[in-house]
């Protein structure tokens, strides 16, 4: 039986630099600072999150409980790649933290794109997952009403004020093929709009890479957190094309009885799985199927 691991599996450039960021303070930092904090979770992997955890970074849910801490236990806070909403950034300088942004460079070009579009007086539409942490922070950075989207049956549906301008963009790690469907959609139905495709290139070749294998293999495996958009979006792109596709997070979660039959295993990662992980769950399909 032959394994395929997907070539572009694993940390993205956004999260690694977010995660390089918070280990490069944990090594800085000097047993009579403040503690280091994160605001949300610096990225959606349970295991990660577990590690910071153990070596004293604190996450922030919200600026009320970032409020609750001691003046003399507020250090340094890292924004994650998702980004944040313009006012939590102001908010938690004005609390007396340090801000460090590691903002992944491809949301923050959203975000000014956001926020020059909607200064010009254009409505806002988000393509993306309601709720989701980049798409919560992107829509902070608009001065104009904004409008969200997360499917072709929901911009069927919407409709805008008349002779409203709208400017589209994308959450990076939507779905490509879907995003393109919403733009049509919202074209063919007459409203003025400019759009920016915003949904990251990684995320793009990810996504059609692990098309491409789930076609060819007899069982998929995705590799990722629960919590994670983009994985999410994988399996569901994978298991379009191959039925037995399976979405773990760990090695521990692989319960797999492989028939004869089976002659390929497509393996692919979220982009918030580190690669240890991903070797692992490699590694013991290589040697025990």
């Amino acid at each position: 039986m032959e394994v395929i691991l997907a070539e572009h599996a694993g940390f993205c450039f956004g999260v690694q630099r977010a995660v390089d960021t918070v280990y490069e303070q944990i090594e800085s930092r000097r047993e009579d600072e403040p503690p280091i904090y994160t605001y949300g979770s610096i990225i959606h992997n349970e295991v990660v999150v577990d590690d910071l955890q153990r070596r004293g970074v604190h996450v922030l849910s919200s600026l009320a409980e970032a409020g609750q801490v001691p003046e003399k236990k507020r250090g340094t806070v890292i924004i994650r790649s998702h980004g944040v909403e313009r006012s939590v950034c102001e908010s938690l300088k004005a609390l007396g933290y340090q801000v460090t942004d590691a903002t992944c460079p491809f949301v923050k070009r959203i975000h000014d794109i956001v926020e020059r579009e909607s200064a010009e007086g254009k409505s806002i539409v988000i393509v993306g997952d309601k709720g989701h942490p980049e798409v919560e922070a992107t829509r902070g950075w608009s001065y104009t009403e904004t409008y969200i989207i997360g499917s072709p049956e929901e911009a069927e549906k919407i409709t805008f004020k008349e002779n409203e301008a709208l400017a589209v963009v994308s959450q990076t790690t939507f779905n490509y093929k879907k995003f393109q469907d919403v733009v049509e959609i919202l074209e063919k139905k007459g409203y003025n709009v400019s759009v920016v495709n915003t949904v990251c290139n990684a995320t793009e070749v990810r996504q059609t890479e692990a098309r491409e294998l789930a076609a060819r293999v007899d069982v998929m495996i995705v590799i990722g957190g629960n919590h994670s958009s983009n994985t999410r979006k994988l399996y569901e792109i994978c298991r379009q094309e191959c039925e037995e596709t399976y979405h773990i997070r760990t090695l521990a979660d692989l319960h797999l009885k492989l028939p004869e039959t089976v002659r390929l295993v497509g393996i692919t990662a979220g982009a918030s799985t580190p690669n240890n992980i991903i070797e692992e769950v490699q590694n013991y399909v290589r040697i025990n199927f």
